[in-house]
């Protein structure tokens, strides 16, 4: 049985500032309002017959969102970026070699993923909720779409038990 979050209704959202470092038009500093679906397969159990309880996946997925909101997307396994310093205040980084940025750290997320793609920021977010629950046991899959507005986004299927 599937249960799923819409994002719209359910409120799953962030506004953030990001790059997509070397893209023509992309590799500059700009901003989306993000939407998160979430879609999971798995077997009714426990006491109620839940899939998963919505309330345990709305506030897992609102707590991610949360975490990213108003903040700058910072992929930092970039080959093209070089984070050269970093202290509790600031951060400074290098992209391609030449741009050089220093931001304060509370307006910033260090993410560990090689780009701010909508594709690679579905799997840092399915990834993240599945860390976050405590039991996937029951659990076929979790799938993750991240909307850049309305009209376009990127999704992720992770299977968790086959």
């Amino acid at each position: 049985m599937k249960v799923n979050l819409d994002g719209i209704h359910s409120n799953l959202r962030f506004s953030a500032a990001h790059m997509v470092i070397g893209h023509e038009s992309c590799g500059k500093i700009h901003g989306h309002s993000y939407i998160v679906d979430v879609e999971v397969e798995g077997k009714r159990s426990g006491k109620f017959g839940f899939v998963i309880d919505f309330k345990v996946l709305k506030n897992i997925t609102r707590k991610i969102c949360k975490s990213l909101d108003h903040r700058l997307l910072i992929p930092v396994d970039s080959p093209d970026l070089e984070i050269t310093y970093q202290d509790d205040k600031t951060v400074e980084f290098t992209i391609l070699g030449e741009l050089e940025y220093k931001i304060p750290k509370s307006d910033v997320v260090l993410l560990p993923i090689i780009s701010t793609t909508a594709e690679s920021l579905s799997i840092y977010i399915t990834d993240a909720i599945v860390n976050e629950l405590e039991d996937t046991s029951t659990l076929e899959y979790i799938e993750v779409q991240l909307n850049e507005g309305i009209g376009q986004g990127a999704s992720y299927h992770k299977q968790l038990n086959e």
